[in-house]
């Protein structure tokens, strides 16, 4: 049996972002000023967590997000950043490069809900959806051929303890033991994946977690939070278990959804 940690990571801003315009895949553009200023305090935030694996998205926001956090990390030197399409953006097609109630009025005219309609030569949530579900089985095909010897807490009776254990924390005051420390759930974890993508495919990936995995919650989160818009840099962080027999699908944990702690430095400076 393997367990490991998984943070997702959405990519900072960009000017696209600022302006309410749709990126998908066909618009690949770099981060803005601010959106370097939330790769860089996403680092902060998480410079003493561990991370075994890097993965990002092939996109340029995507890619230059998870360079600027590992640059800041005390964990992880000169560890590869692997960039994977399967991470990409969902396409919008010809909403590319609009602006979002473009993409409303699109959907109004077709007498369709904006979130179920595809515009032409995009994808449907179901492909992008696909998408992830691939990418989360190779993930735990990966981490299981290359820590399964030297994965899982410190203990293998229970599971993992939470990050806010022992002296160096302070109590938590939350029913689901998280008390907003960079490594909550992941503290005692050998193998730990960061994963930097986009906005509507992380919404996918919690709801394969969610509706497919039967994923495990935090007591105090309501359903509306779990699929609610992430923030640019916004994290979210699941414990994922998979059996020796690697054909059965993982067991997962949700620890956060949507944490945007490191960005409140960035709120009071505007």
């Amino acid at each position: 049996m393997i367990t490991f940690g998984l943070t997702i990571v959405r990519h900072g801003e960009t000017w696209y972002n600022k302006e309410r315009l749709l990126q998908g895949q066909g618009v690949d553009e770099p981060l803005s000023e601010m959106g370097v200023k939330q790769a860089e305090a996403a680092g902060q935030y998480l410079k003493d967590v561990k991370f075994t694996n890097v993965f990002s998205s092939d996109l340029q926001r995507a890619k230059q997000t998870a360079a600027i956090i590992m640059r800041s990390n005390n964990h992880s030197p000169g560890i590869t950043i692997i960039c994977d399409p399967r991470l990409r953006e969902r396409s919008f097609g010809i909403a590319e490069g609009k602006p979002v109630n473009s993409m409303k009025e699109m959907a109004k005219a077709a007498g369709q809900q904006c979130p179920h309609f595809t515009p032409p030569g995009g994808e449907t949530q179901d492909q992008v959806r696909s998408r992830a579900k691939e990418f989360i089985r190779s993930l735990c095909q990966r981490m299981a051929s290359e820590h399964l010897a030297c994965s899982g807490p410190e203990s293998t009776d229970g599971p993992p303890p939470s990050a806010c254990e022992g002296d160096a924390c302070p109590p938590c005051s939350s029913a689901t033991n998280s008390c907003n420390h960079p490594a909550d759930g992941a503290l005692h974890l050998a193998a730990h994946a960061l994963v930097v993508s986009h906005g509507t495919y992380m919404r996918n990936v919690v709801k394969h977690f969610v509706e497919d995995l039967d994923c495990a919650l935090p007591h105090s989160l309501k359903m509306s939070q779990m699929f609610s818009a992430c923030p640019n840099t916004g994290m979210c962080r699941f414990i994922l278990t998979l059996e020796r027999n690697r054909e059965v699908a993982p067991s997962a944990e949700c620890v956060f959804i949507n944490r945007k702690d490191h960005l409140a430095s960035l709120r009071e400076d505007e």
